[in-house]
């Protein structure tokens, strides 16, 4: 198959992109080629999107991933690229309720928006990705797949969420933890949605799904990684949420934030029914899997780099120094 990536050269599109090339596929990435390479044996079309698609217009893909959140871009590009099979991947950020847990694919939306590119809030976010949606189900028909993940983890997240956890297990110690027993938690590793999304061109998959492995609880995955990374004799330090909102400690993500720990209301944004993606082909790996490459890329990153989420290894000292905690 000939297969156009629009993006390629970070986390999701170039991890679709080599578990492509790993199938034997011709992969052409259209990208800028400034936020990083394409991966050994893609072909680079110099594209910047915000100027359209120049001399890819009017080629032929047996299948096109698009991972935009720009309404324009995706409606330029469904008019611009012929293609048997498209990809759009989405977000679980499109759904209204995030209170209400084991939702599937038919719960009610955000409201679409096409006229902003603002993506700074996960509402902005959710109803642009929506309009997205709407836009390859119109253009292709029972040719488009739409898969909404949720937490991406694995190697070369840019986010830094998942990541902080295995690099601060492996560090040992006292470790801080919120205390928040039964919240849940759900995520896919991204290699396993790039495999997945490629396996649904090759098969000629359509239809909506959510892009995301059976939920767990928090607790339960925070102590499964400290069983794969975690030095003899590291402690789990779980501290009050009250006493983590009170000194200041984001959810989440962010700055000075225990990552994965979601906001109160939120716990049906972490507990979708991943029954029928599961059902359709997704295919997800032990966790143990994740938690060992997040933390080869972390270390290869840098694990003393400046970092998008997580606690400083001063500011964690100072909460447990100030804060009860009991251990797990």
């Amino acid at each position: 198959m000939r297969i156009l990536v629009l993006g390629g050269t970070v986390f999701v599109g170039h991890a679709v992109a080599a578990a492509a090339l790993e199938r034997g596929h011709e992969v052409v990435c259209a990208a800028r080629g400034t936020s990083g390479d394409v991966p050994d044996g893609a072909e680079l079309a110099v594209v910047d999107r915000a100027e359209g698609l120049g001399a890819l217009a009017g080629q032929r893909f047996d299948a096109v991933v698009d991972v935009a959140r720009n309404y324009r871009w995706v409606r330029e590009a469904l008019e611009a690229v012929d293609a048997g099979h498209w990809t759009f991947v989405s977000t679980i950020n499109v759904y209204a309720n995030n209170a209400a847990t084991g939702q599937s694919t038919d719960a009610p939306l955000l409201e679409p928006i096409t006229d902003s590119a603002d993506t700074s809030t996960p509402e902005s976010y959710g109803r642009i990705k929506v309009a997205c949606e709407n836009a390859v189900r119109e253009a292709m028909g029972e040719r488009a797949f739409v898969v909404r993940p949720g937490l991406i983890t694995g190697p070369n997240d840019p986010s830094d969420r998942f990541g902080y956890w295995p690099l601060r297990m492996s560090r040992g110690g006292r470790v801080l933890v919120p205390d928040t027993p039964g919240t849940p938690s759900q995520h896919i590793d991204v290699r396993d949605l790039a495999d997945w999304i490629v396996t649904a061109a090759e098969r000629g998959l359509a239809g909506t799904f959510d892009g995301i492995g059976p939920a767990t609880a928090l607790d339960a995955l925070l102590k499964e990684i400290a069983r794969v990374v975690a030095p003899a004799g590291t402690e789990l330090a779980a501290v009050a949420p009250e006493a983590l909102d009170e000194a200041g400690v984001q959810r989440w993500s962010g700055p000075k934030s225990l990552p994965l720990w979601i906001p109160d209301g939120y716990d049906g944004f972490a507990s979708h029914d991943a029954a029928p993606s599961l059902a359709a082909g997704l295919r997800i790996r032990p966790l143990a899997e994740t938690v060992t490459a997040a933390l080869e890329s972390e270390r290869t990153r840098g694990a003393d780099r400046e970092r998008k989420a997580g606690l400083t290894p001063a500011e964690e000292t100072e909460l447990l120094g100030t804060l009860p905690h009991r251990l797990w």
